[in-house]
């Protein structure tokens, strides 16, 4: 399970081994950490936690709909 002070960096860690060539919505993300062995309880937890990143420039989000998260991997 992704850990409350790891959640970013897990879901980082998890777009640098993919390299996901589109940026995801929050479903897909939460779908991909599954994938690998990581469970998040529902999509809109992985979207307030890169929101949350986003103010500080580590994720960039497509404002359409529905929204869409490219994470900086680097």
């Amino acid at each position: 399970m992704v850990g409350t002070m790891g959640e970013y960096e897990r879901i980082r860690e998890v777009f640098a081994e993919v390299e996901p060539d589109e940026p995801l919505t929050a479903r897909e993300i939460r779908e991909l950490l599954a994938e690998h062995g990581e469970t998040v309880e529902s999509a809109h937890r992985v979207a307030t936690i890169l929101g949350r990143r986003a103010r500080h420039g580590d994720v960039e989000v497509i404002r359409e709909q529905p929204y869409r998260y490219r994470v900086d991997e680097h």
